[in-house]
């Protein structure tokens, strides 16, 4: 039994052997907001300072490109009801709230929203405001994720954060008094931390009353400031005690470790990701967003260019799309189960047939092997991680990789 994965798998099978799907997956909308107020030295996403260059005429000729793409995309996806929106970056909380509100509303406009459809926008506590916030959820954002990273000042200043713990706490409480549901990121393994200093981080985010808590371990991505210098971080050894650390306090708190860095309430697992993690589609809009989308005979993956300004004039010229690539059958199985066995409780054995359009014989060499080493196992219908496979999860999916 898996509770927490909300997709309803037919007990027939939806597909022939491999001859495209019956119906297309849940559809999730991610919208890029690229600017930030100071790109941090780890941050390997698609994000630019402002520097003084957004102003109430860039965001407004960066909001009719987005609605030109989103029209430009409607073909793909006509009378298919979305199930999540997520606004991420970025700072998305830079922008002006009357922009959130002209934005969701050429969404509704133009897409059927599932009822009850998650709506969730990207805070850095260095830009709360309480208005703001207000104005955000009058919107129709019902899900606030903030980026806190750390609640110890000399560590947030190592990361090149613009917020300090205090900005932290006061940009959570204002989170908490207009949204139900408040995502906290934090990261363990910083430079020069300690264990004691991680559990810190960890309690304090427990006692801030959110109900969802990604933990991330952080990593030196390729052409980052700190991949280049890197800081001086934790060893392997005082890194994994990290981990075991964050998994007991979280689970001793109420927390689900439902995924491999996502940890949450009854009732507050994101939906969002969970769509990306059971290989639904997603259409993202904006600077270097990516989509995975599927019609009935094919699954292909588009990126849109990636700097706001070519993104802006490509959108003059319908313009958006700077990659599109059909994913090949043999690289189906693969890109399934790297999200798939990202979740702790795996996937129900029909949901690879349903999201892929092939037999489950695809897969059975490769998930043998698994469990012959420890690492995969499948118990009520369901195939999922090892404790041994969550631990080596990179292991665990190279058996997959075509």
């Amino acid at each position: 039994m898996i509770p927490i994965i909300p997709v309803a798998v037919s007990s027939a099978p939806t597909v022939g052997q491999g001859s495209g799907l019956v119906a297309p997956p849940p559809l999730a909308l991610y919208v890029h907001w690229p600017w930030c107020v100071k790109k941090c030295p780890y941050c390997d996403f698609n994000s630019h300072e402002s520097r003084g260059e957004v102003n109430d005429d860039s965001e407004a000729a960066y909001l009719a490109a987005l609605i030109a793409d989103l029209e430009a995309a409607l073909p793909q996806i006509w009378n298919r009801p979305v199930v999540s929106v997520f606004i991420g970056g970025g700072t998305p909380s830079l922008m002006r709230a009357e922009t959130a509100d002209a934005l969701l509303a050429a969404i509704r406009m133009r897409l059927p929203l599932h009822p009850g459809a998650e709506i969730t926008l990207e805070a850095n506590p260095g830009t709360a405001e309480a208005a703001k916030f207000a104005a955000f959820r009058e919107a129709g954002v019902n899900r606030l994720s903030i980026g806190v990273q750390s609640f110890d000042d000399a560590k947030l200043a190592a990361l090149g954060r613009i917020h300090g713990s205090a900005e932290a706490r006061r940009a959570i409480d204002l989170a908490l008094t207009h949204f139900e549901r408040v995502n906290l990121d934090l990261m363990y393994v910083l430079p020069r931390q300690s264990l004691k200093e991680a559990e810190r981080d960890i309690a304090t985010a427990i006692a801030s009353g959110v109900g969802h808590i990604s933990a991330y371990h952080l990593t030196l991505e390729p052409n980052t400031p700190f991949h280049h210098a890197p800081p001086p971080l934790p060893d392997d050894d005082l890194a994994a005690d990290m981990q075991e650390m964050v998994e007991e306090r979280l689970a001793a708190a109420g927390f689900t470790h439902y995924e491999t860095s996502a940890f949450a309430k009854p009732e507050q697992h994101c939906q969002h990701n969970l769509n990306y993690w059971t290989f639904g589609d997603y259409l993202g809009l904006g600077a270097g967003a990516h989509s995975k989308l599927s019609n009935h005979e094919t699954i292909w993956r588009e990126a849109r260019h990636r700097n706001p300004r070519a993104y802006m004039e490509g959108a003059a010229r319908g313009d958006f799309i700077s990659t599109r690539q059909v994913v090949a059958r043999a690289d189906l199985p693969g890109e399934f189960m790297m999200n798939a066995l990202r979740l702790n409780e795996g996937f129900p054995l029909g949901l690879f047939t349903e999201r892929t359009g092939l037999p489950l014989s695809m897969i059975e060499e490769s998930a043998l092997a698994a469990r012959r080493n420890g690492l995969l196992e499948t118990v009520e219908g369901s195939m999922r991680p090892t404790p041994r496979g969550r631990r080596f999860l990179n292991q665990l999916l190279a058996g997959f990789l075509n």
